[in-house]
This record gives C-alpha cells, sequence and structure tokens, in this order.
C-alpha cells in the first residue's frame, strides 16, 4: 500500500498542527534551543512574517486525513543585507512520522523552491545530539563546514552546533540575478 503524501505551502490554518508539532521538539529534544513552546498566535505570527518576507514555508500533509505530519521553512540567515542571498534551513517531522522518509522529501522541497526564489547559500545549524538532521542534511548535499563548541546550553548540558552548508542553484559561481 502506498500512502499519499502532498508538499505545499503553509497557511496561517495549519499553526495549530505545526505548533502541536513543535512542541515535542521543544520540550523533549535539542533539535531546537528553545526552552517554551510558542503558542497558537505566535506560531501564526512566525509563519506570516516568514512567508511576509519572502521566504518558503512548506508543510506534509497526509493525502488521507489532510493531516499537517511535518513541515519546514527557510529564513534569512543572518540580519545583514550581504546576508540576502543566504538562508537557514529549519526541518520538522511530526514524532509518530519519523523514519518515514518525511524530512527528506520535504528539505528536497524546499531547497528547489529556495533556488527558485534566487537564493544561492543553505546552511542548517545542528546541535551535536541530533545526527539524523546531520545524516538528514547531509544526503542532500550539504557539507560540513564548521563547530560552534559549547554553543548551546538545552536540558542541563552544554551542546556542540555542527553548521552544514549546501550550494544553492550557481551559488557563489555567478552574480545574483535578482534580489530575494
Amino acid at each position: 500500500m502506498t500512502e499519499e503524501l502532498i508538499i505545499c505551502d503553509a497557511s496561517l490554518e495549519d499553526a495549530a498542527d505545526i505548533a502541536e508539532i513543535y512542541a515535542h521538539y521543544v520540550l523533549e529534544s535539542t533539535a531546537t534551543f528553545e526552552t517554551e513552546p510558542p503558542d497558537l498566535a505566535e506560531t501564526a505570527r512566525r509563519i506570516g512574517d516568514i512567508v511576509g518576507s519572502g521566504y518558503p514555508f512548506l508543510v506534509m500533509r497526509d493525502g488521507d486525513r489532510g493531516r499537517v505530519i511535518g513541515f519546514g521553512f527557510a529564513h534569512r540567515y543572518g540580519p545583514r543585507a550581504g546576508y540576502r542571498y543566504s538562508v537557514e534551513t529549519t526541518i520538522h517531522v511530526a514524532p509518530d512520522c519519523v523514519g518515514r522518509g518525511i524530512g527528506g522529501r520535504l528539505l528536497g522541497a524546499l531547497l528547489a523552491e529556495c533556488e527558485k526564489r534566487g537564493f544561492r547559500q543553505a546552511f542548517a545549524v545542528i546541535a551535536e545530539s541530533e545526527p539524523i538532521s546531520v545524516v538528514l542534511h547531509a544526503r542532500a548535499g550539504f557539507r560540513p563546514v564548521g563547530t560552534l563548541d559549547g554553543a548551546g546550553w538545552k536540558h542541563g548540558k552544554w551542546l556542540d552546533v555542527f553548521v552544514m552548508q549546501r550550494q544553492l542553484g550557481e551559488g557563489k559561481q555567478s552574480l545574483p540575478e535578482r534580489a530575494p
């Protein structure tokens, strides 16, 4: 039996499902260094800010039920104008759906959308305690570019943070055609 999974743009109506998925990672893991899950209003605000700033925010739905089972988005890597062609990526999958290839499909779609929008570099910032995320990004063509020693504190311990990078489109091989 093949299940139908649909990747599409996130909407504000998806905020409750996204908040529920993200809350698990905030409370139970080091996949994010947030310690308090954002509420529904904050999650909706974040979706609106990302989309309104011209960055992609995608969800994957279970085609049978329409339930959001994963989400991914990109946002500007740094606040300065010089970073406007670089994005940081984020992917989270519902805990009961991990191991089904959802993260890889979402990341691939997210990177393709970033390329369409003219972005040239993608970065992933990953806690050392999340090896599955490192493998996910490596399979998508990211390469390690650095380690930030003891950069994060969560669940009573210091954590190193790995930075991985992937070229988008022509990367630095040519001048940008338009400003994202």
